[in-house]
């Protein structure tokens, strides 16, 4: 019975495109023993999805918290990246955005940034002067013609919506994402679907591309944590979702929560063969 409404949940998800017909995934889960000790490893609670685009298969590791909604905190870069790009706020992804002279305390955020730049060091007033240029209007329909989660855009928080507040998106929703803006499905030109795919890739390894982001909240004294991504491989791509979470340590002292959301995706991605 779980499964079959989770197919029916994904049947809806990923036939959300503009297209006339869509994919349905082929809905299988993963084996709880077969993770459970690596997030136990980090001392986080979390979900785990991959999806092989050739296959059209989907894989689940904690189907019920791949159903739950989270602020999307620093993932939402990258459709805040293509908003900003779709609406005219930047022209290209080489347009600069200006440092507004306020120190921060990451040191690579106090300093002029191109959008490449910007999404590589998680730029967060970057982002913020975007979407405040973007503005809630704009904001509003463009998230929701993406179908990107439920996200609540005000004019009083255009600034801060992804990291805290009400805003949800969940694992789910976050891979039909991912797998419509890698196959350039989106509602928004393609050069711009062009543009913010290559300013998310990581790391080229041995036959392999990998792209993604980062995404951190820490509501109501919780971590929540995200990897979000793909990987091109030999024998085809490959759309993730990691999500984590657990209670939020003392300040300074969340290193290896903010180590764990990248460290058990690789992990994952080494033991089903895909890197």
């Amino acid at each position: 019975m779980r499964l079959a409404i989770l197919f029916l949940l994904c049947l809806h998800l990923f036939s959300c495109s503009h297209r006339l017909t869509a994919p349905t995934p082929r809905l299988a889960e993963m084996p709880a023993a077969k993770y459970d000790s690596l997030y136990r490893y980090y001392d986080v609670e979390g979900c785990f999805l991959l999806y092989n685009l050739q296959r059209d298969s989907l894989f689940l590791y904690n189907p019920r918290r791949c159903r739950q909604g989270f602020l999307p905190a620093s993932t939402f870069k990258i459709p805040n990246s293509l908003i900003a790009l779709e609406s005219g706020v930047l022209s290209s992804p080489a347009d600069t955005i200006y440092w507004d002279g306020r120190e921060a305390w990451n040191e690579g955020w106090n300093k002029d940034h191109s959008l490449a730049s910007a999404f590589r060091v998680s730029c967060v007033p970057c982002y913020q002067q975007l979407a405040r240029k973007v503005g809630k209007d704009r904001m509003r329909y463009w998230a929701r013609a993406m179908h990107y989660g439920r996200l609540d855009i005000k004019d009083k928080n255009i600034d801060t919506f992804w990291l805290a507040g009400h805003s949800r998106i969940t694992p789910l929703q976050q891979a039909a994402f991912l797998r419509r803006l890698y196959l350039e499905e989106l509602p928004a030109r393609r050069e711009n679907q062009l543009a913010v795919k290559q300013i998310m890739l990581l790391e080229e390894g041995p036959g392999y591309k990998l792209y993604g982001k980062t995404g951190w909240a820490q509501p109501d004294g919780q971590n929540i944590g995200w990897f979000v991504g793909w990987v091109e491989t030999e024998r085809g791509t490959f759309v993730f979702v990691n999500n984590v979470g657990n209670k939020q340590a003392p300040e300074g002292q969340n290193h290896l929560f903010q180590r764990c959301r990248q460290a058990i995706t690789m992990e994952i991605l080494k033991r089903e063969g895909v890197i």
